[in-house]
């Protein structure tokens, strides 16, 4: 009984995820700096102070469905007069039917798609022990938000962590889409994942500078 009352109250691997992506740095790990993302990154999924509104994912138009990721990372523009967001998007896949439903949401469309970020995360500072709020710290804002922000995505790159057994078989079986990039779900909920050198090899490659042979 014991065994099956600890089982009830263990974490779900996803939660495990999000706890441990709360620790993680406002840069994507391995993202470097580059001519291509001269902006500002920031982590806006999950968020250190849960009790505020975090940035989410939607369609045009949409009120109800919208996607939020466990991990979500924007890059905003540098440019006042060209305003977007780049987005990393991270997922925890505990089954196969759960990867297949996160890539769903990811799938090329020839629709839009939007980030948006709530007025009361772009007032909050980025880190507890930090006091500047992040609309500061984003260069394409005129001045203090009135309300929510609301970016058009440029680029849109997902990691998916996986259960072992899962990767190792969609690695012989599967190709992913350009967008995609896959890691264990041990990576993830690794105190020292941010450290791993694979791991930020990995987001390196997920970089829009990582497409070009060289850069000017």
């Amino acid at each position: 009984m014991g065994d099956t009352l600890r089982a009830a109250v263990a974490p779900s691997l996803d939660a495990q995820v999000r706890r441990r992506l709360r620790t993680w740095p406002q840069r994507p790990p391995g993202a470097g700096e580059s001519i291509c993302q001269p902006g500002t990154w920031l982590r806006g999924r999950p968020n250190a102070a849960p009790d505020i509104a975090q940035p989410f994912l939607k369609l045009p138009g949409s009120n109800r469905l919208r996607t939020l990721p466990d991990g979500l990372w924007l890059h905003f523009s540098a440019d006042r007069h060209d305003p977007y967001v780049d987005v990393l998007c991270i997922e925890a896949c505990s089954s196969l039917q759960n990867l297949l439903d996160k890539r769903s949401r990811f799938a090329p469309s020839t629709g839009s798609l939007l980030a948006v970020c709530p007025q009361a995360w772009l007032m909050a500072p980025a880190q507890p022990d930090d006091t500047m709020p992040r609309w500061k710290q984003i260069r394409l804002l005129w001045g203090e938000p009135a309300g929510p922000l609301v970016l058009p995505v440029r680029d849109v790159r997902v990691l998916f962590g996986l259960k072992a057994h899962h990767y190792d078989g969609f690695v012989r079986s599967q190709a992913p889409h350009p967008h995609e990039y896959y890691c264990k779900m041990d990576v993830l909920t690794d105190e020292h994942g941010p450290e791993n050198p694979a791991l930020r090899a990995l987001i390196a490659r997920a970089g829009t500078a990582a497409n070009f042979m060289e850069l000017p």
